[in-house]
């Protein structure tokens, strides 16, 4: 697996306040100069943002925990080769909603899904780990709560609450495992004190890639 420095991803539960924190991160980068892409998983490309149409609609047939575990990784392969890595290879910086580490928290975590299988399909269709991670974490009903004042719920939205605690739970699990990557952000404070963490956090890995 190789990490590229560039590739910062946003990690977290429904309601973590993740699309706030990714514009602010961008405004941070830009302002040094850097091009930027801001993206998103499940999605990213139109073939990939079709899946997660799929992924996503409560109209059709739910897929099973395995087509689902599949198809996020269907929709990650073309997200990475047809939008990160060429961001990454013409010198851009790349924010991701989500990344992997979902699938790991979501997919294994939440669905029970078997975490073998998860990194071999990392390894072989992926190939590749942000250099640094930003776990939003907030608790399950208060991420919850918020996520539905926003919009209609979505399929995965509308599991349970105990599926969430296992989400988060699974997240706190890769957070521990790997210090180095990811810093926890307590989502649960006000919004300005999210984003003032978050962008600390990034200028702080920024300075130390110098």
């Amino acid at each position: 697996m190789r990490v590229e420095p560039r590739l910062v991803t946003l990690e977290g539960g429904e309601g973590a306040g993740k699309s706030t924190v990714l514009a602010a991160l961008r405004a941070i980068l830009e302002d040094g100069g850097r091009e930027v892409v801001s993206t998103r998983e499940p999605g990213g490309t139109p073939l990939a943002e079709q899946i997660r149409g799929l992924l996503l609609d409560q109209s059709h047939e739910p897929p099973t925990a395995e087509a689902e575990l599949l198809l996020m990784f269907a929709a990650r392969a073309q997200h990475v080769g047809g939008s990160v890595l060429p961001a990454l290879a013409r010198g851009a910086w790349v924010l991701s909603d989500r990344f992997t580490d979902a699938s790991y928290a979501y997919q294994g975590a939440g669905r029970g899904g078997d975490a073998g299988l998860i990194g071999l399909l990392e390894e072989r269709v992926v190939g590749i780990v942000p250099g640094l991670t930003l776990l939003l974490d907030v608790p399950v009903e208060v991420g919850l709560a918020r996520a539905l004042k926003r919009a209609e719920a979505d399929r995965i939205e509308s599991e349970a609450a105990e599926f969430f605690e296992r989400v988060r739970s699974g997240y706190l699990a890769r957070a521990r495992a790997e210090p180095g990557r990811f810093r926890i952000i307590d989502a649960s404070l006000p919004l300005e004190e999210v984003r003032g963490q978050a962008v600390e956090a990034l200028q702080s890995y920024i300075g130390g890639l110098a």
